[in-house]
């Protein structure tokens, strides 16, 4: 009887050191499946905000650079970049792109706040970045933040990152539409195309940042903080809405039938 009381003991023993151990090796096991997408994520987001940023630092011997100049460039760096990263991590380079994801099940809650502060990272990076190799000084310009237009209130300014966000998710969830499974080989040039469309239009009234990694890596080397709430409370709101409603409203598990289309030869005078 003593010997199976102490066999009992050391089995329960070793039961419970198991219990104790598994949380750290689901902890282990899950970083080791995502690290690279992590990481990818964070380079991603680096890139981004050093390339685009670049787009509007001043030009020596210009004393104006054209309103479509940052837009324009920006998008085509969303499209290397997107192109570059996405079979990685999906670039979304964003958290409200990561929002939007977790929202429609493409990644789990877990990697969704991984990604969040990767990207977040990546942003206050890659302004660093910039700070040490540009020749003009980023700070006294606040060079890259986002600020709204004077003009604007406070809740105006807010209306417009919301509607811009808005946009570019409707974009991101119609990509994401089964229904597309088989239109997406230009996703890279839709995102960018998109991006700079919506630039050229919103960046005039607040920036546009659609974005709250972008405008946090400026605003922390800068500490430039007026109205920096908008840019986090606009994006994700339009974002949350905008995957919700399609979810809810489109979304349609079934394969769409396109409408077939008439040929010369089809017509029998009908």
């Amino acid at each position: 009887m003593a010997v199976s009381s102490h066999a009992d003991c050391v089995g329960k023993i070793k039961v419970m050191e198991d219990l104790k151990s598994r949380p750290a090796l689901e902890i282990s096991s899950w970083w080791y499946r995502n690290w690279r997408a992590i990481l990818g994520e964070l380079v991603a987001t680096t890139l981004l905000i050093f390339l685009c940023c670049m787009t509007c630092i001043p030009i020596d011997g210009v004393p104006l650079i054209t309103p479509m100049y940052s837009p324009i460039g920006s998008g085509l760096i969303v499209l290397f970049i997107a192109q570059s990263f996405g079979h990685i991590s999906g670039a979304f380079m964003n958290p409200t792109v990561t929002l939007l994801a977790v929202i429609w099940g493409k990644i789990s809650l877990p990697l969704g706040i991984a990604y969040a502060i990767a990207e977040c990272l990546g942003a206050t990076i890659g302004y660093g970045m910039l700070m040490v190799l540009s020749p003009s000084d980023l700070i006294a310009g606040g060079i890259c933040t986002t600020q709204p237009h004077a003009g604007l209130t406070v809740y105006q300014a807010l209306g417009v990152e919301v509607v811009f966000t808005a946009a570019l998710g409707f974009v991101i969830c119609s990509v994401w539409d089964p229904v597309n499974e088989e239109k997406n080989e230009c996703t890279s040039i839709k995102f960018g195309l998109s991006v700079s469309g919506l630039a050229i239009a919103g960046g005039p009234l607040a920036g546009a940042s659609m974005n709250p990694a972008r405008s946090l890596g400026p605003a922390i080397w800068t500490a430039r903080w007026s109205s920096h709430w908008i840019y986090w409370v606009g994006p994700l709101f339009g974002g949350a809405m905008t995957v919700t409603l399609y979810k809810a409203v489109w979304l349609k598990r079934e394969q769409i039938t396109q409408p077939r289309l008439l040929t010369w030869s089809d017509d029998s005078g009908v």
